[in-house]
């Protein structure tokens, strides 16, 4: 009898033994819960300012007219030395540099009786000038071109009482210009410097004032408009009392 007791006794401890082995081992097997990281906003990114393309806003002291074929206003280039008597070129508010372009055309004055005469041929060389309002000199701008027939005409200018109501002066040639403009300027000026002509007797330089040497077509801007101004804090009327 002793020895059965002894031998329960045995076993209920092995069994005891057994079962906290077991729950150690569930402890050490139980997986730990996971901690989450508190979610980061991240910061907000400003979209970077959008450039404008777009017809630029000129004044023309002297107007050739509307290209009957591509209905494109065309205007003379004079010779002069006033950046204010020059094409005037308004830049709408920006910020950064901003990208003119224009077509830069010769000045042909055409005559049907010159071509069946073969002395229609002219090659031009025009130069002018893009000028600060202050009468800074920012850049030049060359063309040369040869006229022969009537096909190398651009275009012709409305409005005259040649056969088909047309101007005898038309464009020739074609030269696409693109330059960078600076920052501060709000305004530029395109003034003739000189125009060579070679005909099919000579050929000869025209620097004098006032005679117009090019023609210009298609002006453009590109540019990255300025943020709008801020709102002016509101101002509160005095308090009044009464009487």
């Amino acid at each position: 009898m002793m020895r059965r007791l002894a031998a329960c006794g045995v076993l209920l401890v092995a069994l005891a033994g057994f079962d906290s082995a077991l729950d150690a081992q569930a402890r050490r097997t139980q997986p730990r819960p996971q901690t989450r990281k508190p979610a980061t906003s991240k910061p907000a990114t400003a979209k970077p300012p959008t450039q404008v393309t777009e017809p630029a806003v000129v004044t023309c002291p002297s107007l050739l007219g509307e290209g009957v074929r591509t209905k494109r206003s065309y205007c003379d280039v004079m010779i002069g030395a006033d950046p204010a008597g020059g094409v005037l070129i308004d830049i709408p508010p920006h910020r950064g540099t901003v990208m003119l372009s224009f077509d830069l055309h010769n000045r042909h004055t055409y005559s049907e009786d010159e071509i069946k005469a073969q002395r229609g041929y002219r090659r031009y060389t025009a130069m002018i000038g893009v000028l600060a309002m202050d009468n800074t000199l920012l850049s030049r701008a060359v063309i040369q071109s040869e006229f022969r027939t009537a096909a190398d005409l651009v275009d012709r200018i409305s409005g005259g009482v040649g056969p088909g109501g047309v101007k005898a002066v038309a464009p020739t040639g074609v030269e696409p210009i693109v330059l960078e403009i600076e920052e501060q300027a709000n305004r530029v000026s395109l003034l003739g410097e000189k125009v060579n002509i070679v005909t099919v007797d000579d050929a000869r330089d025209f620097t004098a004032a006032g005679r117009p040497v090019a023609v210009i077509s298609n002006v453009m801007l590109t540019y990255t408009p300025a943020p709008p101004a801020a709102p002016a804090p509101a101002t509160r009327k005095p308090a009044t009392t009464r009487k």
